[in-house]
């Protein structure tokens, strides 16, 4: 196929995140409900010669993604993984990947797992691999622990390390999203929840059941993220942020994965522009996404 081929990557929030505890190969065995929301990526690929990237986003965005190794990009990370297990020659058949930036970088959000996901689709048809959706699946597992989620393209319950997965429904539901201007690294989210020793939240079938009835407020009553306490106590600006979402009428407001991004969730979406304009910097999304 010779036309550029653009797909949407829509980051996503953790709606409840419950650690298991260590696994033998360094991970954690979690169980999550990943819920991908309205705010998106936007990745084009096309033929070229070799693997190339190009970013194109808000400038702040953009450099903190040009500091670190290009080589350790998700996306092209993916496209190498694809090319070996199709067998594709990228010297003489290779990519150029566009990615127009949106979602904040190692905000808890998935952006980088979210592009590599839309990588993998776009690249399946450019190249014309004829990979079905368990196949590609096997291959996101190798390139991030988000990534088969985000392959998933709808609400999943996540389970292993992530790989596992269960689609179910959700009604839509309104939030609202506040980045902050640091990084957190997944390893140091799961690194202080094992120094503090801290146990599982609860089942998370009472955080499904909401969400698939549209139950706002016991879906505000029962949101829950294990990472959360460890991730405050070493940066305490978040729980201000936390705070005032709850002071300006959310039903809930926590961390999305392993931070800094704090989500909110918002009675009804008649409320969400108001309790999003009582918190500067933050955006309304939906999830799912329509």
């Amino acid at each position: 196929m010779n036309r550029p081929i653009t797909r949407r990557a829509h980051g996503k929030i953790n709606v409840f995140l419950r650690v298991l505890g260590p696994r033998p190969d360094g991970y954690h065995d979690i169980e999550t409900l990943v819920l991908p929301v309205s705010l998106f990526d936007t990745v084009t690929v096309e033929p070229a010669s070799g693997l190339t990237l190009e970013l194109e986003g808000e400038p702040s965005v953009v450099a903190r993604l040009h500091l670190a190794d290009p080589d350790s990009n998700l996306a092209l990370v993916a496209a190498r993984t694809l090319a070996q297990a199709a067998g594709v020659d990228t010297d003489r058949s290779g990519a150029h990947l566009h990615i127009v930036k949106r979602i904040p970088v190692a905000g808890g959000m998935a952006g980088g797992s979210a592009d590599a996901a839309a990588v993998l689709h776009a690249l399946n048809e450019l190249w014309a691999c004829g990979f079905g959706g368990a196949r590609l699946a096997e291959i996101g597992a190798h390139v991030g622990s988000d990534v088969p989620a985000m392959l998933a393209g709808g609400p999943v319950l996540a389970r292993g390390r992530g790989e596992v997965l269960h689609p179910i429904y959700a009604t839509t539901t309104p939030w609202i999203v506040k980045t902050l201007d640091f990084q957190v690294s997944a390893a140091d989210a799961y690194r202080w929840w094992d120094e503090r020793g801290a146990r599982s939240g609860p089942d998370g079938g009472v955080v499904v059941a909401a969400l698939e009835t549209g139950a706002t407020r016991t879906l505000g009553a029962c949101v829950f993220n294990d990472l959360e306490a460890g991730v405050i106590e070493h940066h305490p600006e978040i729980a201000q942020v936390r705070d005032a979402f709850l002071a300006a009428g959310a039903e809930a407001a926590f961390v999305s994965g392993s931070g800094p991004t704090v989500v909110a969730l918002a009675p009804h979406m008649i409320h969400a522009d108001t309790i999003a304009d009582r918190v500067p910097g933050s955006m309304v999304v939906t999830g799912p996404p329509d």
